[in-house]
């Protein structure tokens, strides 16, 4: 690879690190061609997208970047796979699920909106961790609680009160 291919993809690598809020770095190294092209077909399914790096590359291109890694650099050892989501635990859960069959991908680290971890240990406080999404639909659901607690009082006395005004004034009127 010359220098000029070298620049190039370094300036694409830091593009796509300050496009994306959700990396993943894994080692896919041990897995043969079928298990590799299972673990694309499960990343295209799941919105991800899957790329193999060289270390000294992605290096540079965190160098460059704006965002602070934190301590990633160090992990970047042998084989290195990044993956890109929009959701932040869509990869640890596909990780976690692909490891059912095999034992790797391996969870190498992660920079996860403005947080960084390191270590496969990781995986599994990374799937368990709520999407945005998840979040608001449970602020939602408790917002909406008391509100609809409240119609519903509201219409149960509302007819429990045309009740009694009814009552009375049959009352009075005989």
């Amino acid at each position: 690879m010359t220098r000029e291919e070298k620049s190039k993809v370094i300036e694409r690598l830091t593009a796509e690190l300050a496009e994306n809020t959700n990396i993943y770095m894994t080692d896919v190294s041990g897995l043969n061609a079928s298990e590799t092209s299972k673990l694309r077909r499960a990343c295209f399914k799941a919105n991800i997208k899957l790329s193999v790096v060289k270390n000294t590359l992605l290096s540079k291109a965190m160098e460059s970047s704006d965002k602070d890694f934190g301590n990633l650099s160090e992990v970047l050892v042998g084989n290195t796979a990044l993956m890109y989501s929009e959701v932040g635990n869509s990869p640890a859960k596909l990780i976690k699920q692909f490891r059912k069959k095999s034992e790797r991908p391996l969870l190498k680290g992660a920079s996860i909106e403005d947080s960084v971890y390191v270590g496969d240990d990781q995986v599994e406080f990374l799937a368990n961790i709520k999407s945005r999404e998840e979040l608001i639909g449970e602020i939602v659901t408790i917002l909406q609680s008391p509100a609809k607690n409240v119609i519903s009082a509201l219409q149960s006395s509302g007819s429990t009160i045309s009740g009694v005004l009814k009552t009375l004034s049959e009352k009075n009127n005989n």
